[in-house]
């Protein structure tokens, strides 16, 4: 019961917040759900020793008790934008699909996804480090690598990762491209897969889904967004003949779409986590 007042309160974290989380914070918890179920006994203890300093961190209103807690964490701080807004641009990786795949492009700085998922494992791995400092790299990592397993935190076409499409879904109409596949949608994947998602996994799963690098992750997310996200939602590639993006329209997501979406959502959603449980058991397994 503990737990679950907990979670509640971090949830009404984010709604005050009025921030968009990729995956939503039901996905994102997720993913940090079957990583805990996945990572080895001396990982889980490592993490528990760094929650033990979640305190420190000083974010009350988004406190981090668990690591569900930590994967919605850098969502949940972004209410308070004067101490934290140098971390916006960290949760995406803008990729166009109307050009070609290039992680050189984009991240200006280190300031996006991908460079800080490297940067924040590093510090999660360095021992010398105090604790705190430890902690908070740990929720960056479980964060932005569930991030980088959204496919419009990656592929997108000059619109905000989809904010800058309006649309219709179902019952639920007002909504934007984005907001339907980090919430609603996402949702409804994970919700009605079967096995569940979160569960522990065979080393043949693992074998097959927990592979390939950060920078093979995003390229995966973009080609997503590229062969079947928009073209799904627009009917086609909304690139003209000379490669570049044109003008956004209002869009109905069909429920065809939704059928085709929820097993690449599932599978995004379980690579994420089983990813992050490797990572998580290299940085701070024996």
């Amino acid at each position: 019961m503990k737990r679950l007042l907990v979670s509640l309160a971090g949830l009404a974290g984010l709604l005050v917040s009025g921030q968009a989380q990729a995956w939503g914070a039901y996905g994102h918890r997720t993913v940090g759900a079957i990583a805990w179920e996945n990572v080895a006994p001396e990982t889980r203890s490592a993490i528990r020793r760094l929650l033990a300093h979640q305190e420190e961190i000083d974010t009350p209103q988004c406190a981090m008790h668990s690591i569900e807690d930590a994967a919605v964490w850098p969502d949940c701080i972004k209410g308070e934008r004067w101490r934290w807004a140098f971390a916006s641009s960290w949760h995406y990786h803008d990729q166009p699909i109307c050009g070609s795949f290039d992680l050189k492009t984009e991240c200006r700085d280190g300031n996006c996804a991908t460079a800080q998922i490297e940067r924040n494992e590093r510090l999660l791995a360095d021992r010398k480090l105090a604790p705190v400092l430890r902690l908070e790299a740990l929720a960056f990592v479980v964060h932005f690598v569930g991030d980088i397993h959204q496919p419009l935190h990656v592929g997108e076409n000059h619109d905000l990762g989809g904010n800058r499409i309006k649309a219709d879904y179902g019952i639920a109409p007002g909504r934007n491209l984005h907001s339907i596949w980090d919430g609603v949608l996402a949702e409804r994947a994970i919700t009605s897969a079967r096995p569940p998602l979160v569960r522990r996994y065979s080393a043949a799963e693992k074998a097959e889904l927990a592979t390939g690098s950060v920078e093979d992750w995003a390229r995966e997310s973009w080609q997503v967004s590229k062969d079947f996200l928009y073209p799904a939602a627009f009917g086609e590639l909304p690139c003209d003949d000379a490669g570049k993006a044109k003008e956004g329209k209002k869009i109905v997501w069909s429920n065809e779409a939704t059928q085709a979406a929820i097993p690449i959502i599932d599978k995004r959603i379980e690579q994420a986590g089983l990813r992050l449980a490797k990572m998580l058991d290299k940085a701070l397994g024996a």
